[in-house]
């Protein structure tokens, strides 16, 4: 395996359109790539998503690692839904804090997760596990369950769980947490002066247990924290990602960054310094969604830091093997249902009664326990 291909396998990249280029199935392949990001510019209608997932998948078998691609998306519910009608359209994650019943919070996730599963999508960037702190913070807002870090915990590990029993990989996000900032990273970078003893009683809570639950990713946060790392955002922060998520928390999952193309990044920091600052630092997998011109960049600045020295090989070749080991143990179908399956999930009458009800803070009938 050359360290051209294991660096390939640490990169989530985003797409274009509808359907991929000639030039993107190229890159993937030749790069082999390992996870691609879906977006509403990548997202028509159910057919359309089941044959964009199948042609994705097929490029693994012209792979170097010959693994399982990541197909990721958006689903939180509320105003971040990358799949719209006739996907059955899931309300925001406040909902479900202010009924407070974890086993709805099951079933949310697990009906979304079956439709998201039929055509073909393995990954989905949630939960959000922010704890709202601050009323006048509009980046997260209703994307939060609850101001309360316990009810947040609850309602987290059984999304986490409904996710997971839909054969879905989960990402809790944004670590250590986002529901103080005021500032939205994909426009500057948020600068919070909350100590760690703060996090620990408050934004940590829902994180560790999601970590117990055995959530597959935790993502970082672009923001600054001055009393715990004077030098570096999460994203990069050697003290964030190896002190406190892998030695302090004992996360033994993956860890992907929060799109690197976001300002907080790239008004900040040079295109070349953050894959290798995010690498050095321990992160997994880097996150680029919106710059298509950026990941040949990132894979040539990698490339020439690996051989300087100043990224250490035998640490890309450990988050490799770490990478690997989950597509094999948790995508063991990556290809979609056949079509004739899909219309029967997606939109299904029992998810839409379900995600009616939430909507309009009833409690479901006739959920079974989970």
């Amino acid at each position: 395996m050359s360290i051209n291909q294991i660096i390939g396998q640490h990169m989530f990249i985003g797409i274009q359109g509808h359907s991929l280029t000639a030039d993107e199935k190229k890159f993937i392949v030749e790069q082999n790539i390992g996870g691609i990001c879906l977006f509403g510019r990548n997202v028509a209608e159910p057919k359309q998503v089941h044959d964009l997932c199948a042609e994705i998948q097929s490029l693994r078998h012209r792979q170097a690692d010959k693994a399982p691609l990541f197909i990721g998306i958006d689903m939180e519910g509320g105003r971040v839904h990358r799949l719209k009608a006739p996907f059955t359209v899931w309300p925001p994650l406040r909902k479900l804090g202010d009924l407070d019943a974890p086993t709805v919070s099951f079933h949310f996730a697990n009906r979304m997760g079956m439709e998201m599963k039929a055509v073909g999508i393995n990954l989905d960037f949630a939960p959000s596990v922010d704890v709202f702190t601050n009323a006048a913070n509009t980046v997260i807002g209703d994307r939060s369950i609850s101001s309360d870090p316990e009810s947040v915990a609850r309602h987290a590990s059984a999304l986490v769980r409904g996710y997971i029993k839909a054969e879905i990989l989960t990402c809790a996000k944004h670590f250590p947490g986002h529901g103080n900032t005021i500032v939205d990273s994909h426009y500057d970078l948020p600068v919070e002066n909350t100590d760690l003893e703060s996090l620990e009683k408050c934004e940590l809570i829902p994180f560790k247990k999601a970590f117990k639950s055995r959530v597959d990713m935790v993502m970082t946060s672009h923001i600054m924290f001055p009393k715990i790392d004077p030098d570096w955002p999460v994203t990069l922060s050697e003290t964030f990602i190896q002190k406190i998520i892998r030695e302090e928390l004992r996360y033994k999952g993956m860890v992907i960054t929060d799109d690197l193309g976001m300002k907080a990044m790239a008004d900040h920091y040079g295109v070349e310094e953050i894959p290798v600052r995010a690498l050095k630092a321990g992160v997994d997998l880097l996150l680029y969604c919106n710059e298509f011109d950026v990941p040949p960049i990132a894979i040539e600045a990698i490339l020439g830091a690996t051989a300087q020295g100043t990224l250490d090989k035998a640490q890309l070749e450990q988050s490799h093997r770490r990478i690997l080991d989950l597509k094999k143990t948790k995508i063991p179908h990556p290809d979609p249902l056949d079509m004739s399956e899909v219309i029967k999930i997606v939109g299904h009458a029992d998810h839409i009664k379900i995600a009616t009800a939430i909507a309009n803070g009833v409690t479901p009938d006739g959920l079974l326990p989970e």
